[in-house]
């Protein structure tokens, strides 16, 4: 007899933003999450076999007592500023990705819907210092001093593949670091934008006043494309709303074509600003709150 499948979890969560707009995210899942890191990696490991490549060459006729010690704690503590550095100031930017995310097609993102915090950002990527780094360097090192015994391999291993395998028996795909900072890593969208299908219509552009413009930052275009390319009538309708009554722009009846033009006009502006050094995070930006 046969037996049915047993159907995969889904990896779709319900994202609700501060402003009530209901999304429907993918998150990443645990192997397209791993090819991020092994390429975040390579790509660090790349830095520093680079630095220290340039170091020695600077070094190079400077040999005295005690150099080698020295050059070797710098290494050290150049390669811990460098892992946790990389991922933390990434992470930190407008699209909340490192290099390997970006090319997976992932980002990080609070799970209360909220704009992603430093001190989130900080607390996920601490935690990979304790689940991968810290066992395995000391590992490495009792490995370089020829200590590294039969238990202390074992643990050091049992360690990190506890950690590196937990996103597989959680429904969320979820690092012990995600837990902690309430964070998810979700798939970035690759379809093209419901206001560039239309644009290939003939048809005249909305233009917006700067004061208009001026009200929203890198968060909220973040959460516009998703609700853009999610295309529910009642989101639309929401954000549309919302950004008519913060502007004092009136209703015409075309909320799709209202924020995919919105959504091009903050585009441009956004780089305009980059371009010229300045960059506003979200709404809240250069706004003094009571």
């Amino acid at each position: 007899m046969a037996h049915s499948a047993r159907p995969r979890p889904s990896l779709r969560r319900r994202f609700v933003t501060p402003e009530g707009v209901d999304l429907l995210l993918e998150l990443g899942s645990a192997g397209t999450r791993a090819a991020a890191f092994v390429l975040d990696m390579a790509l660090m490991l790349a830095v520093l076999v680079c630095t220290t490549m340039a170091t020695i060459y600077l070094m190079r006729g400077r040999q005295g007592p005690g150099q080698g010690q020295v050059l070797t704690i710098l290494w050290l503590l150049g390669a811990f500023a460098l892992r946790n550095g990389w991922f933390v100031l990434w992470e930190m930017g407008g699209r909340g990705a490192t290099p390997g995310k970006r090319v997976a097609g992932l980002r990080v993102v609070a799970r209360d819907g909220a704009r992603l915090t430093g001190g989130a950002v900080v607390a996920r990527n601490a935690m990979r210092e304790v689940e991968v780094f810290l066992p395995l360097s000391f590992l490495g090192t009792a490995a370089a001093d020829g200590t590294a015994s039969t238990f202390l391999t074992l643990f050091s291993l049992a360690w990190s593949g506890i950690f590196l395998l937990f996103p597989l028996f959680n429904r969320d795909r979820l690092r012990v670091g995600d837990l902690i900072a309430g964070t998810w890593v979700v798939r970035t969208a690759r379809a093209r934008l419901a206001g560039d299908l239309v644009a290939t219509r003939p048809r005249a552009r909305r233009t917006f006043p700067e004061a208009a413009l001026a009200l929203y930052g890198e968060y909220e275009l973040q959460t516009l494309e998703e609700v853009l390319r999610g295309g529910r009538a009642e989101s639309l309708t929401v954000v549309a709303d919302a950004i008519r009554t913060r502007a004092g722009i009136a209703a015409d009846g075309d909320d799709a074509g209202f924020l995919a033009d919105y959504y091009a006009a903050l585009c441009v502006r956004l780089e305009r600003g980059m371009l010229m050094g300045r960059r506003r995070a979200d709404k809240f930006a250069g706004v003094e709150r009571r």
